[in-house]
């Protein structure tokens, strides 16, 4: 007797390593939601930026508290 395979899809993390670039962080968050595959999660690591970028994190964050 053969068994159908299982339908359920394995999450995928994609990991954004970032350092000052608060003018391309936004953008590359917001592309991941048009991506087909689902489940999927964003991880941002900020590596100690000095300009706008955690800032710009922070309003992610709040947007998406999960």
């Amino acid at each position: 007797m053969s068994r159908e395979p299982r339908k359920t899809s394995k999450l995928v993390s994609v990991i954004v390593p970032v350092y000052n670039r608060e003018r391309l962080v936004s953008e590359t968050i917001q592309s991941v939601p048009y991506q087909t595959y689902e489940p999927i999660e964003v991880i941002v690591i900020n590596d100690g930026s000095t300009d706008a970028t955690l800032s710009i994190l922070r309003k992610f964050e709040a947007l998406f508290p999960d």
